[in-house]
């Protein structure tokens, strides 16, 4: 018995390190789960929170100090978040992107709630077909529709003798192309959420008398809130942050609607950058997003939640 409890002994002593934290891991998981949290929050720090914190660094450093620099600011210059504003009219183009982005999310979940109660809650030949195409769309690479909406918007495009609208330096050219982008996933997402109603609550409705339209808004979309918000928060984010079209369909200037990456680079000319200018306009320009994503994320949980209670 003495010489067999030797051997495993010896066994788990010639074993190698990973062998070692296998058989750590299976007689204490508590332990591996704790250090794959620290791992998981280490990363997560690094990747997310660093960058940001290096804006801060660079927006705190005068100008003349942007050399060599550490992790630490070469001084204490918060006038940047003043600057910003002097030098170039920042606040107008982070009223652009704003608009945009409220804009494009309304059209979106206008025409994603109905497709999405089309989708998840009517049977009709070629549905699972049609949803495949529409998610489709989703993949195609944005600089595939450049240059045919680029000439569509800018008026030279005919139809029937008529030649296009000229929607260039104008918020259509870049709300009709965000939208058509974002649509299909906001479609998916409120299809999900649409087809888990009940039918008895629609149809509960539609004996009082409403129609499907106003069963959709009245019951459907209530209900499936945590998904609406999800679907309204994701395509926000994405038409504020977004600049492939923008850059393209708008001068630059911001009375011309130009977005707030067009007014981030405006700090930068042919020769000279001032970095510690974009850091503080890139700064400013993320708050309002991180401040929308914090409370969107705690009312969706919180849907997510009080739904998964319910009978």
């Amino acid at each position: 018995m003495a010489s067999a409890q030797a051997e495993d002994t010896q066994t788990d002593d010639d074993a190698g390190p990973l062998t070692r934290w296998v058989q750590g891991s299976i007689s204490n998981p508590d332990r591996t789960y704790r250090a794959m949290f620290y791992v998981v929050t280490i990363f997560f720090l690094i990747t997310t929170l660093f960058p940001f914190y290096w804006l801060i660094v660079l927006a705190l450093t005068p100008e003349s100090a942007i050399v060599n620099m550490g992790l630490l600011p070469k001084g204490f210059n918060p006038e940047a978040f003043v600057t910003i504003f002097e030098r170039l009219p920042f606040h107008i183009y982070l009223f652009n992107s704003f608009v945009l982005a409220l804009g494009t999310t309304v059209i979106v979940l206008a025409l994603a709630s109905l497709a999405g109660y089309v989708f998840g809650r009517l049977s009709f030949p070629g549905r699972g077909l049609l949803m495949i195409l529409v998610l489709a769309i989703s993949y195609f690479p944005p600089a595939a529709f450049l240059l045919p909406l680029f000439r569509l918007f800018t008026g030279n495009v005919e139809i029937l003798g008529l030649s296009s609208p000229m929607l260039f330096n104008t918020p259509g050219a870049m709300v009709l192309p965000f939208s058509a982008l974002f649509l299909p996933l906001s479609i998916f997402i409120l299809t999900t959420f649409y087809g888990q109603i009940p039918d008895g609550l629609e149809d509960a409705a539609r004996v009082e008398g409403t129609t499907r339209l106003g069963a959709l808004f009245r019951v459907i979309i209530p209900l499936s809130a945590p998904g609406v918000a999800t679907a309204g928060v994701l395509t926000f984010i994405s038409v504020y942050n977004e600049f492939f079209f923008s850059f393209l369909m708008t001068d630059g200037q911001a009375q011309n609607w130009a977005p707030l990456v067009w007014g981030i680079l405006g700090y930068q000319t042919q020769y000279t950058a001032s970095y510690n200018l974009m850091a503080a306009a890139s700064i400013v320009g993320v708050l309002p997003v991180a401040i929308l994503v914090v409370v969107a994320q705690e009312r969706i949980v919180s849907g997510l939640t009080s739904g998964a209670l319910k009978e």
